[in-house]
């Protein structure tokens, strides 16, 4: 009988789920929590969240989980924490969060006023890395509190993401997954461990050593959950937690993606793409590959900033209508707006999206674009030309991390939101030209964690073994001929030749956003 379970504490963007998972991969039990704010900003552009909000939603959701039953909560072998990426907690002498975290969808750039040493400029410069580098400093969290909040940042002992903060509320100690610092830190990726203090690239990210909390690899043991937090919330004395991945990596695991020949495609708040390797390729020019949620392995990671979270900008500013319809319905306004995607034909009769809601590594400068617009276009055909513009950014992705490890994708799998609606799975194996495949649970992450618990204490004998027990797949999209030809077409001839011509433009608005 399949009586032993995982603990997983899994938090996104949007909203806070713990559960109790057994070796088949089932759901026995699980507590979600909405957040009612996101996050608040003060600024424009900004987006910030206290960590003890999350620690409270979590209080909440796992004295809920614990009541309704007691019976079984002495088959936990053992829990861990994933949670969203690159959200620094500054913790003062005491680890009290001395400011709210800086979100990972946070987009304010410091100046990097603080100069790199001048040999350590040339050696980025011969190597082409200046504006890159300079991107890296700008976006992280660090410089900009020192330039505009020195007071908080000469009270910080420690700098540490938002998993650990949560991994040291439930423990007492502070300790995390190489895995959870995937971001702006100074984590030498391939090694998986800290950057020594001084080192060329470690000196991009202007945190000291000292500040940085011990990590360990996918597997191993972190700590263990204090009887102070076991008592609070009606868990049992004892539990394990185990280090696993962050919440990309963890969904990619529990999709099953654990091989060079599958990617991952997440359609969640960032939409990515990530492929599974055991050799360390980077996916695109001085963009690292991350620690994977099982040990040995590596992701290989395109993102698109805010992905899925433009079906809500667009909910917000275009659908009133269908928020109301959605109302009367008792659906969702997104599934009321993808229940009319169909009507709409492939390529969106040639409206193209260039879904750069938000810059990047690779494109700094980007911003987004729509082209193509005719009287023919409705609010439909712009919905749907969203989604095609994420798909056609991923594939891009995709074919950049086939070069990489000179190994070309076989099928994909899906998770997400976005992955709930059977058309937006048939759109993207349309675009990719490529079998897509949903696995029995649309909680992934959750499961992913699960599955990293599993394999920890060694309940199975290898990944593969815990990944054919676990994770299910129940149904799978094959790309339409016509409807893939069409893609193509205007993936090649369209899409990816906006940014090379549209950079320049770029370049000016960021200028203007500059001067006015």
């Amino acid at each position: 009988m399949n009586t032993k379970l995982a603990l997983t504490i899994d938090f996104g963007t949007q909203s806070l789920r713990v559960a109790l998972i057994n070796k088949k991969g089932d759901i026995v039990a699980m507590e979600k929590r909405v957040y009612e704010e996101p996050y608040f900003s003060l600024k424009k552009g900004y987006a910030e969240q206290h960590a003890d909000y999350y620690y409270e939603k979590l209080v909440d959701a796992m004295k809920s989980l614990t009541s309704k039953n007691k019976n079984i909560l002495k088959n936990i072998i053992g829990a861990t924490v994933t949670t969203f990426r690159d959200t620094a907690v500054l913790l003062d002498g005491k680890n009290k969060p001395l400011r709210p975290c800086i979100l990972w969808l946070d987009q304010r750039n410091a100046k990097a006023k603080e100069k790199l040493p001048f040999f350590h400029r040339i050696a980025f410069f011969i190597v082409g890395m200046t504006n890159t580098v300079l991107y890296n400093r700008q976006r992280t969290a660090a410089h900009w509190i020192k330039e505009n909040e020195p007071e908080i940042w000469s009270k910080t002992k420690k700098y540490v993401n938002i998993s650990t903060y949560i991994t040291y509320k439930i423990s007492n100690v502070l300790i995390d997954s190489v895995s959870n610092f995937t971001g702006h830190y100074p984590l030498l990726y391939k090694k998986k461990k800290w950057y020594k203090e001084g080192s060329l690239k470690g000196r991009i990210f202007g945190i000291p050593n000292r500040m940085l909390c011990p990590i360990k690899d996918a597997g191993e043991f972190l700590c263990t959950i204090s009887d102070d937090f076991a008592k609070e919330v009606g868990l049992p004395k004892g539990i394990k937690i185990f280090a696993s991945g962050s919440d990309k990596a963890c969904e990619t695991l529990g999709v099953g993606a654990l091989d060079n020949t599958i990617a991952a495609i997440s359609y969640g708040t960032a939409s990515s793409i990530e492929i599974s390797n055991k050799k360390y390729h980077e996916p695109e020019t001085f963009l690292p590959a991350y620690s994977a949620a099982v040990k040995g392995w590596y992701n290989m990671d395109v993102q698109i900033y805010r992905g899925y979270w433009m079906l809500n900008w667009f909910t917000k500013n275009f659908a009133s209508e269908e928020m109301s319809e959605a109302k009367l319905l008792n659906m969702t306004t997104l599934e009321v707006l993808n229940s009319r995607l169909t009507d709409i034909p492939p390529g969106s009769d040639g409206l193209i999206v260039q879904p750069y809601w938000g810059p990047g590594l690779k494109r700094p400068l980007a911003k987004g674009a729509i082209v193509g617009f005719s009287d023919v276009h409705t609010r439909e055909h712009m919905y749907r030309a969203i989604i095609e513009g994420i798909a056609y950014a991923l594939r891009e992705g995709m074919e950049g991390i086939e070069k990489k490890q000179r190994q070309k994708i076989k099928e994909i799998r899906i998770s997400g939101g976005g992955s709930q609606s059977s058309v937006i799975c048939q759109i993207t194996a349309d675009i990719f030209g490529l079998p897509v495949s949903r696995i029995h649970t649309f909680e992934s992450t959750s499961l992913g964690a699960a599955i990293s618990i599993f394999l920890a204490v060694n309940e199975f004998s290898c990944p593969e073994e815990a990944i054919a027990s676990m994770s299910h797949i129940v149904d799978t999209f094959n790309p339409n001929t016509l409807a893939h030809q069409q893609y193509d077409y205007l993936y090649k001839k369209a899409y990816l030749k906006l940014y090379p011509n549209l950079k320049k433009i770029y370049s000016d608005l960021k200028k203007f956003d500059k001067k006015y």
